[in-house]
């Protein structure tokens, strides 16, 4: 566990290193849906890409947003854009219209779409970042650390340049649990918790969540023991953050770390 203390100052700072002048356009609402899908899948399957006209190369972040796996639309945030990266908002089917396994298939593919097209934008497929909130978050995780998800849409998961899930579920998720009739206070780790998953790469992964006394119930603690399970199988960049006096919400400020941690890899 590490306190942040000066999180003001990060935030300053990382603002000022980030500060572009360039030109930024947004292209809304592309299809990743197969061509024979249902029309809830169209409706669904779609994100919005928001990426900087005058730079080459740059780094992706393929943004998941949170609600559960029931709630929630694919959304650019406010606080990354106009800082020299492109942004991927995703969205994707939610339970009980669909099951947690076919949730976790669409973000996979929405990282595959990612990784094929991010060229035709100006960036570079070598850095792609995933990063996402709460139910985004534990996304994130199951396609970094299952990389049978991936790899089922033609995509190396060990690729993948870096992970920065806020608050992630990393037991099996709640609404993957209610599936199966387990109470939500029923902890349980199978295949639909990424600590289920741990395993050992080089792709970096940085865990960031709330205060443990402020946070919703377990989230830290999840997070503190996938940490400690990815460093005792090797996995030598893993990094674990705890925002005191923040709770579930804290988005901000998540976000300047994420563009911290994004720049500190792209050296």
């Amino acid at each position: 566990m590490k306190r942040l203390l000066f999180l003001f100052v990060l935030s300053f700072s990382v603002s000022l290193l980030f500060a572009q002048n360039g030109n930024y356009e947004l292209k809304e609402n592309i299809s990743y849906a197969a061509s024979n899908a249902d029309a809830y899948s169209k409706e669904r399957c779609q994100i919005d890409v928001y990426y900087p006209k005058d730079k080459k190369d740059f780094v992706t972040v393929v943004w998941f947003h949170g609600g559960g796996l029931t709630g929630g639309e694919k959304e650019i945030p406010a606080y990354l854009k106009d800082k020299g990266i492109a942004v991927v908002g995703v969205g994707y089917r939610l339970s009980p219209k669909a099951k947690v396994e076919d949730i976790i298939k669409d973000a996979a593919k929405a990282v595959s779409w990612t990784f094929n097209h991010i060229g035709e934008f100006g960036g570079s497929n070598q850095k792609i970042v995933l990063s996402g909130h709460s139910a985004g978050g534990y996304l994130n995780l199951m396609l970094a650390l299952n990389p049978r998800y991936l790899k089922e849409e033609g995509i190396d998961a060990d690729k993948l340049f870096g992970v920065v899930p806020f608050s992630a579920q990393c037991i099996s998720h709640f609404t993957a649990r209610a599936e199966k009739g387990i109470d939500i206070n029923q902890p349980v780790v199978d295949e639909f918790a990424p600590l289920y998953w741990v395993r050992k790469n080089q792709v970096p992964i940085t865990l960031i969540t709330g205060d443990r006394e402020l946070e919703m119930v377990g989230r830290y603690e999840e997070n503190a023991y996938l940490a400690r399970m990815l460093k005792i199988v090797g996995h030598s960049q893993t990094k674990l953050l705890e925002l005191d006096g923040y709770d579930h919400g804290m988005t901000y400020p998540a976000f300047p770390i994420l563009i911290r941690e994004i720049e500190r890899w792209n050296k």
